[in-house]
């Protein structure tokens, strides 16, 4: 009895599991190339800059935005070093 109960919530637990969603924007790049296609629109931050995005998205239905999740973008300023006045 105890193995059934043992298999039956391991079933459950499997089924429960849903694979997890790739992240849209990659927080390592702070411009991404969106592109619109027949079969479906994606996202591409592989970009450093706008520049550089604008270079690969020209001649194509697509766009450069800024990443929203950029991880390296504007962190507090270091403090200040040296005398106090």
């Amino acid at each position: 009895m105890r193995r059934a109960v043992s298999l039956v919530a391991v079933i459950v637990a499997m089924l429960a599991a849903s694979p997890a969603r790739a992240q849209t924007y990659d927080p390592a790049y702070p411009i991404c190339l969106q592109v619109f296609g027949i079969t479906g629109n994606y996202f591409s931050c592989r970009y450093t800059s706008m520049g550089q995005c604008r270079l690969v998205a020209s001649s194509r239905a697509a766009q450069c935005i800024v990443n929203p999740y950029f991880a390296g973008g504007a962190k507090g300023r270091a403090p200040r070093r040296g005398a106090a006045y």
